[in-house]
């Protein structure tokens, strides 16, 4: 009510409702003065009513000129469309929000403090951000290990797979075909053989549709690298060559010829990773890892396993490289020491020989079959203690010996087992072995009535059997002296026997018939049983037989055997016995 008791005007009663609004308003006329502000406007803005009443908005806020605000005001004064906005006020350091529109009086502004709304706003989006972050960093690590575990497990495939085989190019082979795809798209593995020839023996490609590309490429590589190329590089130097991008002209200045550069071009190689085989100070290899422009460069974690795996897949083929040497020396050592057998008159012989120890040709058991001086045919079999080069070596000593002493003196096999016994002891030879002697002798009037004797000796060894031409078998029993190399002074005998035309002599160690845990007389006569059974077969057969049904696919021990089947004297030699085989000397006896 006015003093007089009339009432206000509507227009006093507008201002008192805006002076006593909780949100900040002001008005500002067609100059951009502030008309009017309300008590909680210039309180916002950190000023006075009377302070800002008359004043320009842009001289007393100079920082909002060409901002966010000004921009809102033009606008709405020009078009006199209402706007709204909310931006950051630095001379306050506040978010405000603005709600303009235009009236008779001016342009009226309202306007709220939005600053703890938008930090909630802005610290919920960090905390959300934090989380999709870590979500995004667990996602990674977990793909990292992925990696590194695919990683691991191919190097663990690549030690059990290349030193599974003595065989160089099959753990090469074996090697390629494990680092594709996972290191890269293909892979190429070169070797370097004894001579100095090199040689692309691996080669995997992830794509078989591009297989017969690379094989393309990979014929013709050796001869087309220049010196720059990774492989001559990585093979002069010794340390890897990586090229994270290879270009056309790159192709052209390592690549010598258009054929192989054309070869190339369909293989589309984008990255190159080389890397020596490098063990024991040897460069023996190189491998080459490519990728198309697909996969790109070769990521460091590619790079770090594939130079762990050249290491690892070096030193086994190394290894390899030294197995198939040894396995080299001990099949010379194998075909110097157990030769084949003389074939004489109508004596037909087989030999059979299977080491016990894997990747090693040769042991301690032996057999051999010569003639003397007077025409008799020796044999002899034996078995010197342990089964691997050391006990083939004492072999060698032990079998010269008895071949040597046998050939010189002619006497009977209980003879040249007691001098060589005692040469054993006397010499020094490191051994003890068993050994049977038998020497098949024949007079000028025993050859005219077909009649063969057997005398033999043994020292330890088991007794031979024979295969009678009506299938029965015969064990031939002497009196058992005891092993050579001990030195033994007592007595030796021979033991006497007939060899019936078309019978079977057969001679063995131990190996072939002894088993673990089964007793020795039953396992012998299951070998007998087997004899009986091959009656009528080859002589090759019934080795083989023998063999294959005593042992299986594994010995337990080193296992020499020796037949000899008597043919007929009269007549021409069986063209079953194969030729006859005679020493130079004593092939045409005067």
């Amino acid at each position: 009510m006015t003093p007089d008791g009339a009432a206000p005007p509507p227009s006093d009663l507008l201002v008192q409702a805006v002076e006593g609004m909780d949100r900040p308003l002001f008005v500002l006329d067609d100059d951009w003065r502030f008309r009017y502000v309300n008590p909680a406007g210039a309180a916002v803005l950190e000023r006075t009513v009377a302070g800002l009443q008359g004043r320009g908005i842009w001289e007393e806020f100079p920082e909002a000129v060409g901002g966010p605000f000004e921009e809102l005001y033009r606008h709405v004064r020009e078009t006199g469309e209402s706007g709204t906005t909310e931006a950051f006020f630095p001379p306050l350091g506040r978010w405000f929000r603005a709600d303009a529109f235009l009236t008779g009086a001016g342009l009226v502004v309202t306007y709220d403090d939005v600053t703890q709304r938008r930090r909630t706003e802005e610290e919920r989006a960090a905390a959300v951000a934090a989380r999709e972050s870590a979500a995004a960093e667990a996602a990674a690590a977990a793909a990292r290990a992925e990696v590194s575990a695919r990683h691991l497990v191919l190097l663990g495939d690549i030690s059990q797979a290349m030193t599974s085989t003595t065989d160089v190019d099959e753990a090469v082979a074996r090697f390629a075909d494990l680092v594709v795809p996972l290191l890269a798209d293909w892979c190429l593995v070169s070797v370097v053989d004894p001579d100095g020839t090199r040689r692309d023996v691996g080669r995997a490609h992830s794509d078989p549709a591009m297989v017969p590309a690379m094989h393309r490429y990979a014929d013709l590589r050796v001869r087309s690298n220049r010196p720059n190329a990774p492989v001559p590089t990585a093979l002069a130097s010794g340390r890897p060559v990586v090229l994270p991008q290879v270009t056309d002209d790159d192709v052209r200045v390592m690549v010598a010829d258009e054929a192989s550069r054309e070869a190339l071009a369909p293989l589309r190689v984008s990255a190159v990773a080389t890397f020596p085989l490098l063990a024991r100070g040897e460069v023996f290899g190189a491998f080459t890892l490519v990728n198309g422009p697909e996969r790109g460069p070769h990521t460091d974690a590619e790079l770090r396993t594939a130079e762990i795996a050249s290491r690892r897949a070096a030193l086994a083929l190394d290894n390899a490289r030294l197995a198939s040497a040894a396995q080299q020396v001990a099949e010379r050592m194998q075909h110097s020491l157990l030769s084949p057998p003389v074939q004489p008159d109508h004596l037909e012989l087989a030999v059979r020989y299977r080491p016990a120890t894997r990747g090693v040709s040769i042991g301690g058991d032996w057999y051999d079959a010569f003639l003397q001086p007077d025409g008799d045919t020796v044999l002899v079999i034996g078995d010197v203690m342990g089964h691997d080069i050391e006990a083939a070596a004492a072999m060698g000593q032990v079998k010269t010996l008895v071949r040597a002493i046998a050939f010189d003196r002619l006497e009977e096999p209980a003879g040249v087992l007691r001098r060589v016994d005692h040469a054993l002891v006397g010499l020094a030879v490191p051994a003890m072995a068993t050994a049977l002697v038998c020497r098949v002798e024949q007079t000028p009037a025993e050859a005219a009535v077909g009649l063969r004797r057997l005398r033999w000796a043994t020292a330890g060894h088991p007794e031979p059997m024979l295969l009678l031409p009506d299938g029965t078998v015969r064990d031939l029993s002497a009196p058992v002296g005891p092993p050579l190399g001990i030195g033994w002074r007592g007595p030796r005998a021979d033991g006497h026997d007939v060899i019936p035309a078309d019978s079977t002599l057969l001679l063995f160690t131990d190996g072939l018939f002894e088993r673990r845990g089964v007793p020795l007389d039953e396992s012998r006569e299951e070998l007998r049983r087997l004899v009986e059974a091959a009656a009528g077969s080859s002589l090759a057969d019934l080795c083989d037989g023998l063999l294959a049904s005593m042992l299986g696919d594994g010995a337990e021990d080193d296992v020499a055997v020796l037949a000899v089947r008597a043919h007929p004297v009269g007549g021409e030699r069986p063209a079953e016995a194969g030729p006859e085989v005679l020493p130079p000397l004593l092939g045409h006896p005067a």
